[in-house]
């Protein structure tokens, strides 16, 4: 097992953060250009929210058929053939000219995007002792974060100086290269033990983790958590490009720095973790953001920018700690529970955008924030219903 600290889980880590920081820039460096295809393509808000959606619905029903591809194959060949496809795609991009046909290359590279996103816990998880677990989840998780900001800043700022087409095409070619340093980085495994190559034991795995009300309800949180968390970025998006602001892309996008305060929380969920319990954790990391919605209720750019990285900071610490709870707590069919999570996750990212973005075209952002209340109340719900499951199981017995 890889030890914390070692040569290997420098190497191996840095490797995972590569590919997961070329994943995340992948799937997000559209959302900042969603008022740029409205105006290009003369399109509606919801309209053109499909070009993100899409692929978060694509990642969503990817995750499982690429974590079962993984259990018989493995974690690293799958990860690998991911991290291929990526390229490819976007230079199928370059050549679209309609936003059908965008929506559909989108899909296309949310399916190449899951299988990354799929099965890295699961190989952290097999391949990492304990304590150098708790750290890598962390560490990887901050990749996310720091390859969302930077793949939105450069969506926005390449196409407002190049042009949408030569953004997409250097794309291509940084996912290229960082390709290259990713199979050198990441090791073969040494205790991955194959499973059956039977489609209804994956499904018995797959429905076990379901009727585990102490892992499903954590997985939903996962989803609720990102449904607010993702697309109040893309109303704030929107709100910043119309009047009487009608910023550009290069500038908006830069929004995407608050980003950032989740690499420092999820860091800091690892600290947390082992001196605390996961859902005392996410119920803070609930209430931080949640201070963030209501500061942004105040009229200018400053309270937009505080309350984002509140936002943030509260979501990704929610996120570090519901994710490392399911693979802590999972014994068998790890890739197919994590990537089970992810499903729920990106589903709600999915539904959530049109469900907010929707609220922000009825009646701007109270209407929006009344959204975010109702679902944060769903989490806290979750949270306390999974608190009283896990209590008794965890406490002694009388004497």
């Amino acid at each position: 097992m890889i030890k914390l600290h070692s040569p290997s889980y420098k190497r191996v880590t840095l490797g995972l953060g590569l590919g997961s920081f070329l994943v995340f820039c992948n799937l997000y460096y559209f959302q900042p250009l969603l008022p740029y295809f409205m105006d290009k393509f003369s399109a509606s808000e919801l309209q053109v929210n499909w070009l993100f959606s899409s692929t978060t619905f694509a990642v969503a029903f990817s995750l499982i058929p690429w974590a079962i591809i993984s259990e018989i194959y493995g974690r690293r060949p799958v990860m690998l053939c991911s991290l291929i496809l990526i390229p490819l795609v976007n230079l199928l991009m370059f050549f679209s000219q309609e936003l059908s046909h965008f929506i559909f290359l989108r899909t296309l590279l949310g399916i190449a995007l899951a299988g990354f996103i799929a099965v890295a816990v699961a190989y952290m998880a097999e391949e990492f002792e304990p304590q150098a677990l708790l750290v890598a989840v962390g560490g990887y998780i901050s990749a996310n974060s720091l390859g969302g900001v930077i793949g939105r800043i450069y969506g926005g700022v390449m196409t407002d100086f190049v042009g949408l087409k030569w953004t997409i095409f250097s794309m291509s070619i940084l996912s290229l290269i960082i390709l290259f340093f990713v199979v050198s980085l990441i090791s073969k495994q040494k205790h991955f033990k194959p499973q059956k190559a039977r489609l209804y034991y994956h499904n018995r795995l797959l429905f076990d983790h379901i009727r585990n009300p102490a892992i499903f309800l954590v997985m939903i949180i996962g989803g609720l958590n990102f449904a607010v968390f993702i697309n109040v970025y893309s109303v704030m998006g929107f709100k910043l490009s119309a009047a009487p602001l009608s910023l550009p892309a290069s500038i908006t996008s830069l929004i995407f720095l608050c980003y950032l305060m989740g690499t420092v929380s999820a860091k800091l969920s690892g600290r947390w973790i082992k001196r605390y319990s996961a859902i005392s954790g996410i119920l803070c990391g609930l209430g931080v953001s949640f201070c963030g919605l209501v500061i942004m209720f105040l009229p200018n750019i400053a309270a937009i920018v505080v309350g984002l990285l509140l936002l943030s900071g509260g979501a990704f610490f929610i996120h570090s700690l519901a994710y490392g709870y399911i693979g802590r707590n999972v014994t068998q069919g790890k890739s197919t529970a994590t990537a089970l999570y992810l499903v729920l996750y990106y589903v709600g990212g999915s539904i959530g955008g049109f469900v907010l973005i929707y609220c922000w075209q009825l009646g701007g952002w109270p209407v929006v924030f009344a959204a975010c209340a109702f679902i944060y109340l769903l989490i806290i719900y979750c949270a306390l219903t999974v608190q009283k499951i896990i209590i008794p199981v965890a406490a002694p017995m009388p004497l």
